[in-house]
């Protein structure tokens, strides 16, 4: 049989080696490598997603020394004694046919540590200390440092490494202009500021003999202003592979940039021209390999940009936390069995961020394969039950579904025509249409286990009867603020407004700004002017494809004319948006602030009425003149069913909004219902 997906599953030779396919898993720092004794829950995790099919591993960052550790007690590699440790990864990894690579992170002037080290002592927006500048012996050090990982990863049986060389980490920081402000060999012209990464790699390459991988991962575009200029890009990669690389691999963006490249807002394969311009422009100069990133989670999108020419291999990260058998499935023809991942963020980066344990919003088991699910499968229930699960949103999909895998007979209804709840809602608001990949999934699953749908129908618990367990996933309500006026003919719920029952006017209000609120103003400023989503994506923050405008790939930003004006308003007197996501709220705050939105704390509803909406802000009333108010005030549970099932001595157990409504929280609610299923 023809593959589906020909250049993605081709294998790739690098001389002394060759690569079973075209799929890199990247670098994601999961937690793992810093709980004390994490190497076997590590070992579960990468060999999961070896046996899924992936060619290429690269492990979480591990520093090389004590500066270059995000936190103290982090991921340190720097002995044989650590290195046997790792042993039971690569042992795992190997018989999969995969092979694995550690990366080597050195996080300069972004370590949290009391005084990070950096080429010069200049401060990081996100990171409140002050580093120390390197001195010549640190920096001699450092190097040592580096190829001493490198030889310890190669004691304990990974196949290679990846020098991180992006991202505004160490190597990034001594390549641009931006941090390195040094005058000696160090730093000034460009072969000085480049001398610490290529001496890096030239110090691995030498430890290590030619038989062992090395990645570096070069930034193509900085997006900090004054950062690399395209030329010394180039310049870099010709010089990485004369220094001992075996692969280039794609980094994009600093962390301190003010440029979203990885969130659900960020389209599909933003970034690949910057891959596809390096690669023409090194065209019979450079013979390694390039990988293409960021924003790649779809096997035919990675198959088109390898038969294009765009890049010759492709990296995925965050799709082998939603999916680990990602590859397999698209090699049996099995795409829309594939777990897509949605880009929020939420159970990834939000976690790591705030120091807790890396998971995954679509894929619950993600870093707890070791704990969840003996030989990667979901175990079989003791006793086969008949289960009904009523509501179908996120938490009644995986409830369903886990149900039926574990070898429940599940009935799934829902009052809906379609599955999805809320669900629903979020992928028709621009910028999270991936929701939808979440819908897909859950529908081939229901199928494929044969779970009883039933749609259209308002379930009673009358007819409920007959099973040995009720599930209530009926979701929430939306909660109606008491505020005078509330029934005048401006006002609509969000739901009426998202799914078009409502039409908003020129001037809108919307009372609320949790996520739902921030949902609902990005869907009334957008501009559906029908134009690529990469390009307005480019044009809307100010990304410059050319870099033309300013070192760095940074461009003026040309925002689309406001299609309504909208002000955004909410009672609490914090900032507005405070309480969304840790990585992505910085985002959407910032696109509406572009767009014009007004956004208002401290409001007190005091009437609505033809005049428009009344607030008080700190004792101060106003009228807010507008056409149409939206109500995001929040939600209550559903559990018309619990009277009903409680008289009928019916067993039921409530998940996700039906039994915490509190901003409605998909991740919260998928991880409920499938740690329910797995104990019943």
């Amino acid at each position: 049989m023809s593959s589906p997906y020909p250049h993605l599953l081709a294998p790739l030779d690098l001389g002394f080696t060759t690569l079973k396919n075209r799929v890199l898993m990247g670098s994601m720092h999961t937690g793992l490598e810093d709980i004390p004794n994490g190497y076997d829950a590590m070992a579960a995790f990468y060999a999961a997603r070896a046996k899924g099919g992936v060619g290429l591993i690269v492990t979480g960052g591990f520093a090389p020394n004590t500066d270059s550790m995000i936190m103290p007690g982090d991921g340190l590699l720097d002995n044989e004694t650590t290195a046997a440790r790792h042993r039971v990864i690569t042992e795992a990894v190997h018989p999969y046919g995969a092979k694995i690579c550690l990366q080597i992170l050195h996080t300069g002037r972004y370590a949290y540590v009391k005084q990070p080290v950096a080429p010069s002592a200049l401060k990081a927006p996100i990171n409140p200390a002050t580093p120390r500048a390197m001195s010549e012996d640190d920096i001699r050090r450092t190097i040592a440092d580096y190829a001493q990982c490198a030889a310890m990863a190669q004691f304990a049986g990974y196949d290679g490494v990846e020098v991180m060389g992006s991202e505004g980490y160490l190597i990034n920081e001594f390549l641009s202009p931006v941090t390195n402000h040094r005058d000696d060999q160090w730093g000034g012209s460009f072969e000085n500021r480049a001398r610490f990464g290529l001496e890096v790699l030239r110090a691995v390459r030498e430890r290590v003999g030619p038989n062992f991988i090395i990645i570096f991962r070069l930034s193509l575009i900085d997006l900090v202003d004054g950062g690399l200029a395209w030329d010394e890009v180039v310049q870099m990669a010709k010089a990485v592979e004369q220094a001992g690389a075996t692969i280039i691999n794609s980094g994009v963006g600093w962390h301190e940039a003010r440029i979203p490249t990885i969130a659900t807002m960020v389209p599909r394969g933003a970034f690949t021209a910057f891959t596809r311009r390096l690669k023409d422009a090194l065209q019979g100069a450079v013979k390694i390999p390039l990988i293409a990133s960021n924003r790649i989670n779809d096997p035919q999108l990675a198959e088109d940009l390898l038969a294009r020419g765009d890049a010759d291999m492709v990296s995925m990260a965050r799709p082998f936390l939603a999916d680990a058998e990602f590859v397999n499935k698209a090699a049996a023809g099995r795409a829309d069995a594939i777990n897509t991942c949605i880009a929020c963020n939420q159970a990834c980066l939000d976690h790591i961020f705030s120091r807790k344990l890396c998971s995954c919003l679509v894929n619950p088991y993600a870093c707890r394969e070791a704990q969840i699910a003996a030989q990667f499968a979901v175990p079989p229930a003791p006793t086969f039950r008949k289960v009904a699960v009523v509501g179908a949103g996120p938490a009644g999909l995986a409830a369903a579904t886990t149900l039926a895998e574990r070898g429940h007979k599940v009935t799934l209804f829902d009052a809906a025509s379609d599955v999805g709840g809320q669900f629903n809602l979020a992928r028709r608001i621009p910028g999270k249409e991936e929701f939808g990949e979440t819908l897909r999934y859950f529908r081939t699953r229901l199928k494929e286990l044969k779970v009883d749908v039933q749609l259209g129908q308002r379930v009673a618990a009358e007819a409920l009867k007959g099973y040995d367990h009720v599930v209530i996933a009926t979701g929430i309500v939306p909660r109606t603020p008491a505020i005078p006026g509330i029934e005048h003919a401006k006002v609509t719920t969000y739901i009426d407004l998202i799914e078009g029952r409502k039409q908003a006017g020129k001037r809108v209000a919307v009372v609320g700004a949790g996520g739902i609120g921030f949902d609902v103003a990005e869907l009334l400023t957008h501009a559906h002017d029908g134009a690529d989503p990469i390009a307005s994506y480019h044009k809307e923050w100010g990304i410059d494809t050319t870099y033309t405008e300013n070192r760095g790939g940074l461009a003026k930003p040309e925002m689309p004319a406001p299609v309504r004006e909208v002000f955004l308003l909410q009672r609490k007197t914090s900032k507005v948006g405070d309480g969304l996501a840790k990585t992505t709220g910085w985002a959407r705050r910032l696109l509406l602030q572009k767009r014009g939105v007004h956004m208002m704390g401290g409001c007190d509803y005091l009437k609505i009425d033809d005049a428009g909406l009344h607030i008080a802000i700190e004792g101060k009333p106003r009228v807010i003149e507008v056409d149409t108010v939206v109500i995001c005030a929040g939600q209550e549970p559903r559990r018309e069913l619990v009277a009903g099932l409680e008289a009928a001595g019916l067993p039921y157990t409530l998940v996700g909004g039906a039994d915490v409504a509190a901003e409605l929280d998909a991740k919260r609610a998928i991880a409920q219902a499938t740690e329910f299923a797995l104990a019943f």
